[in-house]
């Protein structure tokens, strides 16, 4: 190496140091505050059901909380509403939200943008005032059911204080996400590539099936990860809404800790209902990961 260009590499490996070093500062914040808000409390908490006091005030191990949780039958009932509202919630919001993101993906015009405009409208509006609304709209003698007296016909079965209370509260309320998520996935296909398998033939259920679907299967997972997520821990919408008997996992970990005063026994249905979360999770990642290997 000559002695002109040596003084311009040290310079360019200073730089690239100097770089590198407010590039970790940056990431520092976030990292340490993830840590501080998410991965301590997610320990602590663990812990904090593992190793509990015994009659002689000494710390030991136990799994007592876990054996009553998934030996009681109203704790199991409780979890298994909670699966079934999410299984429920993520097909619906699929089977609504993929026809209106492939209409928004494939048209133009102001109807277009109206119906964009409208299914992205419920992700202004607060979860309480949407439970309100739909009180007063599904409800015992709300306007559903005042319409339905108007013409002589018989009064609705309302689902509000019933599993599909939450069901329609949670659809409203996580639509607006699905469908621009499902939208930006659609971005991927090309529109020449539809036109080419048109020009040989093909209808619209074969491009649905054979251009479309494969091209979209990462977004379909981040999707239904982010619905589940999204529905597995809800609590506002499910404690307005649902029934007090079964109850998800949201209110019946809040009632468990400030009505039944058992800090113990709520923090282990958390850590439960965290254990399923970290199932998808991991899918979400995984597909994140997998995204960015594909990338050239």
């Amino acid at each position: 190496m000559s002695t002109d260009t040596a003084p311009a590499v040290l310079r360019r490996h200073r730089s690239i140091n100097r770089g590198s070093s407010i590039g970790l500062l940056l990431v520092a914040l976030p990292v340490l505050l993830l840590a501080w808000l998410i991965v301590f409390p997610i320990f602590s908490a663990v812990v904090g059901t593992i190793f509990v006091r015994g009659p002689d005030g000494a710390m030991e191990f136990s799994l007592a909380s876990y054996r009553f949780f998934f030996t009681d039958s109203y704790s199991l009932g409780n979890l298994w509403l909670t699966l079934w509202t999410t299984a429920v919630c993520g097909i619906l919001l699929l089977a609504i939200g993929l026809p209106i993101a492939l209409y928004l993906r494939f048209s133009q015009g102001r109807l277009a943008a109206y119906v964009q405009a409208l299914a992205i409208f419920p992700m202004f509006v607060p979860s309480i005032i949407l439970a309100y609304a739909l009180i007063r709209t599904i409800g015992p003698n709300g306007t559903v059911d005042l319409l339905l007296n108007a013409v002589s016909l018989p009064k609705l079965r309302t689902p509000y204080l019933t599993p599909w209370g939450p069901v329609i509260g949670l659809v409203w309320d996580n639509l607006p996400l699905t469908v621009l998520m499902l939208t930006a996935g659609l971005s991927s296909v090309s529109n020449s590539a539809i036109e080419a398998a048109r020009d040989v033939g093909a209808g619209p259920l074969r491009v649905f099936l054979s251009i479309i679907l494969p091209r979209m299967g990462n977004s379909l997972l981040v999707t239904a990860s982010f619905a589940v997520l999204g529905i597995f821990s809800a609590f506002t919408l499910p404690y307005v809404l649902g029934s007090a008997s079964p109850e998800m996992m949201g209110p019946f970990m809040q009632r468990t800790f400030a009505d039944m005063n058992d800090p113990l026994n709520a923090m282990t249905q958390a850590v439960i209902t965290f254990g399923f979360c970290l199932v998808f999770g991991i899918f979400y990642i995984r597909s994140i990961v997998r995204n960015r290997e594909a990338q050239p």
